[in-house]
């Protein structure tokens, strides 16, 4: 799992960064990369996400280590901020300003040439142009966010930070939020969204850096963690016209160790997915069993964040 917490190229770079605030560690000796494409930040609320994700935009002064992007620590060199993009959790918006002044202000504060033109193309990016002229403070919250994130945009960042970007946004919001991640991951951006819902992020993220307790708990593909978790039992659902005769046959498996029956199938606990698979056919044949759908129940993110916090 070590390897998997760095990337070739990387675009983003911590290095055993650390945060404590009084007695309280945030985060713990973290060390791992990011670059180009989605990386989805999973970890429950209290995991050590926000102050992170702060640390990586030098928000926040590390208590040890060091935090680098693009090959620059933001603290000491303010130019990184011209290629670097944050959308903070809270609220971070002025109620009196329209959507459109709000965007305008940030593209001036970046020093961008033609401000005007660059937020009427990150209004467009976030399809928000039509209620720009309106004041904040009568949004939605999925409004303001993807306000806020049409400001991250206005300077058009190779490396963009968003800290639970979804918060607050309705389905439809959801949906096209998700999609401009992966467009702007495509384009060769590095994205790193944080998020404590798991299938937003398995949506959005090609890779996955989960983080319990402020420390990191594993990284990779949502398949390769699960794969990673060799010694936890794995749950396989097969569909057969003739479940119970179908599951006697495969409890003589010394890789099964425990099945459910129900009326169109079996649910069956295995240490050894492969070899299960290798025996299927063989049972079916021998009992004459219809086997109609073989499907792991637990490949989802929701459940390998589940095994992480168990063997934390």
């Amino acid at each position: 799992m070590t390897d998997a917490m760095h990337v070739p190229e990387a675009t983003v770079v911590a290095d055993d960064l650390s945060k404590w605030f009084g007695q309280k560690v945030a985060v713990s000796q973290v060390s791992c990369s990011f670059g180009p494409g989605v990386t989805g930040l999973l970890g429950p609320n209290g995991a050590g996400k926000t102050t992170f994700l702060r640390l990586l935009a030098g928000l926040l002064s590390p208590s040890t280590g060091e935090a680098l992007i693009l090959g620059e620590p933001p603290r000491k060199n303010t130019g990184v901020y011209r290629h670097l993009g944050f959308v903070p959790e809270d609220e971070a918006v002025y109620g009196h300003m329209s959507a459109r002044r709000f965007i305008q202000w940030s593209a001036a504060l970046a020093r961008i040439p033609d401000p005007a033109a660059a937020t009427r193309r990150a209004l467009e990016t976030v399809e928000l142009t039509e209620q720009a002229g309106r004041r904040m403070s009568t949004y939605s919250k999925g409004m303001r966010q993807r306000a806020k994130v049409a400001a991250a945009l206005v300077h058009d960042p190779e490396v963009l930070l968003l800290d639970e970007p979804l918060n607050g946004t309705d389905p439809i919001q959801r949906g096209r939020l998700i999609k401009l991640m992966q467009q702007l991951g495509s384009e060769g951006r590095t994205i790193i969204v944080s998020s404590h819902i798991l299938g937003e992020v398995e949506r959005m993220a090609g890779r996955v850096v989960a983080m319990v307790d402020g420390r990191l708990a594993a990284a990779g593909t949502v398949a390769s963690l699960r794969d990673a978790l060799s010694d936890t039992p794995r749950l396989i659902r097969i569909e057969a016209d003739s479940p119970r005769p179908l599951a006697r046959r495969l409890l003589a498996g010394e890789w099964v160790e425990a099945v459910r029956i129900d009326s169109t199938g079996i649910e069956i606990r295995t240490t050894d997915a492969k070899a299960l698979g290798g025996d299927i056919a063989m049972a079916a044949l021998e009992t004459g069993s219809v086997v109609t759908a073989v499907s792991p129940e637990d490949d989802s993110l929701e459940s390998v964040f589940s095994y992480l916090l168990e063997i934390q």
